[in-house]
């Protein structure tokens, strides 16, 4: 396998590879190029999105900045929202529903790294998906972990830190992300 093919697949892989870090400075340079944009410049801003991202389904805001590894590996689903400095670190997928609110300063983190020493320092690391569904409401600063799915119907309280899988229908907020109650 490739260090791409098992970066996607979630196992350790070696980020400096050259197609890895090729691919990273394509990133960069398309947020770069986001996040200099001006509000008029609507237009120039959907098509450096469109140039960045996986997968788009129908219309969606980004409000820059914003700042991701790969782009590619992010997928949106209709009336996408993500307000002003998210980061998403994609080194594996990250699937997003429909209707999906996303406030400031949130982050979803695929990218993880080993928790042995020896592996870590050897500069290996990992990742897991991210898989958001639809009528999601994610309030600001709150961090997604690798690994996490979160169900149809959930607002997540800003600055939550969501380490494991959200069911359906409820309200989750605090450090660690717990359920506090159900949603309609």
């Amino acid at each position: 396998m490739t260090e791409k093919e098992k970066m996607m697949a979630g196992e350790l892989y070696k980020s400096w590879d050259e197609e890895l870090t090729m691919e990273r400075s394509r990133a960069k340079q398309l947020t770069y190029q986001l996040n200099q944009t001006k509000d008029t410049e609507d237009h120039y801003r959907k098509q450096l999105i469109h140039d960045l991202f996986g997968t788009i389904e129908g219309e969606i805001v980004l409000e820059p900045p914003f700042y991701c590894d790969y782009g590619y590996n992010l997928h949106v689903g209709d009336g996408f929202f993500a307000n002003y400095n998210c980061v998403f670190l994609d080194v594996c997928e990250i699937r997003i529903g429909k209707r999906v609110l996303i406030g400031p300063n949130v982050q979803l983190y695929t990218a993880t790294h080993p928790m042995d020493r020896e592996t870590r320092a050897s500069g290996l690391e990992s990742g897991r998906p991210i898989t958001i569904g639809d009528d999601v409401w994610i309030g600001g600063s709150a961090v997604i972990n690798p690994g996490v799915t979160i169900g149809e119907n959930v607002v997540v309280g800003a600055g939550a830190v969501v380490t494991k899988d959200v069911p359906p229908n409820v309200f989750v907020a605090g450090n660690p992300a717990k359920e506090i109650r159900k949603v309609d």
